[in-house]
């Protein structure tokens, strides 16, 4: 590449679907700004790693990464390297100090300034550190027609609607890398999704670390549910999602928009890491086992049909065998569609890193295996009530020419869906004859195409 060609920018993700959306603001960004998309960090100018700190493994896979790269400077001496996001946001000085190649090191919330700070190296300056937290949600996109991240689908985007975290859980990172909520002002949120809406997107994921506290601190006032129901007018959208919701912080008002609002999915993650009040109350959650059942009756009161997904937290300081039974018997009682489960890992500066890691680490490994194994039998039982039903699909892409099953999509309770026939295409609503069941996806038959402006959020199943 000459120095006359164009610029290019290579970004790496890693974590959740938060960094999704970050990574796909700094391409907008930089797009603006003039840059071109790398399809290979050999040929880029700027190799952006966007990282995450919620678990150790996710800091080891991006330094991994990074040391794999840093050679690709002798090929390219114009060529910059940033890390960011919420490991950037962690332990910046220290970074820095290891790996002194980097030229930038950016926070969470200096994403705006990223383009500012890649003409500044450009110019000579460096290495510069920008880790500052913004006071409130600072909006740097102006047109998101073509921001659609994440999810590997042209129908399908996320939106976050704010940033940062109040709750503090004694193993959590994330307050402290993503400071604390900001709420996005509504009709910024509702700009963006009539955009999306506008290039045929037809599902929406609303994005935040916990988004039923929306609204607070906003001076135009109104709540999640207030907001669902704006994003549930706006024409040409078939579902709503939302993640990531604290249990409690979830309303009467919310749970009764599942029965209000077509357009809404009949799924709802609700992490609860823990079965055991004892370890719950350590975690600093904020309820308790009874609590949390209690939520779950009111959303399946609202919406009988609902798929209630969950997080757990398995081997956190002090947890004994009796803890763990008694997560093991919460899952048998709550019938999660599905749960997905880590072992406690320590996170520097947390509550949690006060107290001594003390459940072995071949204890937390045979304590995952089991309560994995647990979902995963009640996960497809549930698939398994499914076959011979019929669900709507949200058709999000198809496989290569020649496979017996193309179409790929999900139905509103977020089972995955593989089926073949004739008539279909990506962006529809297809009613699906299930025939077989897996414990990660259901094999089907389109049987028909729901009706242009039916809601793709009632299903069937």
């Amino acid at each position: 590449m000459t120095e006359a060609g164009p610029r290019r920018v290579w970004i790496e993700t890693f974590g959740c679907q938060m960094n999704d959306y970050d990574s796909a603001r700094m391409l907008r960004l930089l797009q603006d700004d003039g840059y071109e998309r790398a399809t290979d960090p050999i040929e880029a100018d700027v190799i952006i790693f966007n990282t995450c700190s919620v678990r150790a493994k996710a800091e080891q896979k991006a330094l991994s990464r990074l040391g794999r790269v840093k050679g690709l400077r002798q090929l390219n001496r114009r060529l910059k390297f940033v890390f960011a996001g919420c490991f950037a946001q962690l332990a910046a000085a220290d970074i820095l100090a290891r790996y002194s190649f980097l030229d930038l090191v950016l926070g969470v919330d200096a994403i705006p300034r990223l383009p500012r700070h890649l003409h500044d190296l450009a110019a000579g300056a460096g290495p510069i550190v920008d880790v500052a937290f913004a006071p409130t949600y600072e909006e740097d996109v102006r047109d998101f027609g073509d921001l659609i991240p994440g999810k590997g689908s042209p129908v399908a985007a996320f939106v976050t609607i704010m940033r940062g975290c109040n709750n503090f859980c004694a193993y959590c990172v994330v307050p402290y890398v993503r400071g604390r909520e900001r709420s996005r002002p509504a009709a910024e949120i509702l700009r963006e999704v009539r955009q999306l809406a506008a290039r045929g997107v037809r599902e929406i994921t609303l994005l935040g670390q916990n988004v039923n506290s929306y609204g607070r601190g906003l001076p135009e006032g109104g709540d999640f549910a207030d907001l669902l129901r704006q994003v549930h007018e706006i024409d040409g959208l078939a579902r709503i999602r939302f993640t990531t919701s604290h249990p409690k912080d979830l309303s009467d008002r919310l749970c009764r928009a599942f029965s209000e609002l077509p357009k809404l999915a009949n799924h709802i993650h609700l992490p609860i890491q823990s079965g055991s009040d004892r370890v719950l109350a350590a975690m600093g959650r904020g309820y308790d086992r009874a609590t949390y059942l209690a939520r779950l009756g009111a959303l399946r009161a609202a919406r009988p049909d609902i798929a209630i997904t969950s997080d757990f937290l398995i081997g956190f300081p002090g947890e004994t065998a009796a803890d763990f039974g008694q997560t093991l018997a919460l899952v048998e009682q709550a019938r999660f569609s599905n749960a997905f489960s880590f072992r406690y890992s320590e996170r520097p500066g947390t509550a949690a890193a006060r107290r001594p890691d003390d459940v072995p680490e071949d204890v937390k490994i045979a304590r995952l295996i089991e309560l994995q194994e647990l979902q995963r039998g009640i996960t497809l039982a549930l698939h398994g009530e499914l076959v011979g039903r019929k669900v709507t699909a949200l058709v999000e892409r198809r496989q290569e020419d020649g496979h017996l099953y193309p179409w790929t999509g999900k139905s509103g309770c977020y089972r995955e869906l593989h089926f073949h026939g004739e008539g279909v295409a990506v962006g529809d609503l297809i009613t699906v004859k299930c025939e077989e069941a897996f414990p990660n996806h259901l094999l089907g038959v389109a049987v028909s195409r729901v009706e242009p402006g039916a809601s793709g959020g009632r299903n069937a199943d």
